[in-house]
């Protein structure tokens, strides 16, 4: 079903729009969630919490890009679990090598104040994107949004390990100058 159409059953409030949300893209959520919480019960509870959350703002929401909606909304709520249940341990996993990665780029990457710049720093970056080559920025979005291991990347796109490495490695340093440019402190 197209996406236009499942969005419509949305503000029916009928409830099939959640069943074809889940036949579409529930394998896309999964994977997202999956990738960062790294575990099968707490990915699926994200998934359903993303069906739910979905239905509380659609009406009065209607998303342009339906699947990058969902994506942002599961990731989100991921997050967020992810932290909850982390909340007493320290590091270890991979959301914090990832966020340590970055922290190169954006200083206290995750922190309330960061947050409040949330904005300006998601504009800048989405600017930053579009001046990589295809490949960089893949692997940059692979690596950052949907959180794959740099092996998932280099085995998905067959590339070396190191590859893989070196281009994070340029693409970070290239959108710390870009943040720097831009007059975000890093």
């Amino acid at each position: 079903m197209e996406d236009e159409k499942i969005i419509e059953l949305y503000w029916q409030r009928d409830e099939e729009a959640l069943r074809q949300t889940n036949q579409k893209y529930g394998s896309f959520c999964y994977y997202i969630a999956h990738n960062i919480l790294k575990n099968e019960e707490d990915s699926k509870e994200c998934v359903n919490d993303t069906w739910f959350k979905t239905w509380t703002v659609i009406p009065p929401k209607r998303p342009e890009f339906f699947q990058a909606f969902l994506g942002k909304i599961t990731r989100n709520l991921s997050l967020d679990r992810y932290r909850k249940s982390r909340a007493s341990k320290r590091g270890g996993g991979s959301i914090d090598v990832i966020y340590e990665e970055l922290e190169e780029c954006i200083s206290d990457f995750g922190t309330e104040d960061t947050r409040t710049d949330t904005i300006v720093i998601t504009d800048a970056i989405s600017r930053f994107l579009t001046e990589l080559s295809k490949d960089a920025r893949i692997i940059f979005v692979r690596r950052y949004w949907y959180a794959d291991s740099v092996r998932q990347i280099a085995q998905h796109y067959s590339m070396s390990e190191s590859k893989v490495k070196s281009s994070l490695m340029r693409s970070r340093g290239k959108l710390k100058a870009f943040l720097e440019k831009e007059g975000i402190v890093v």
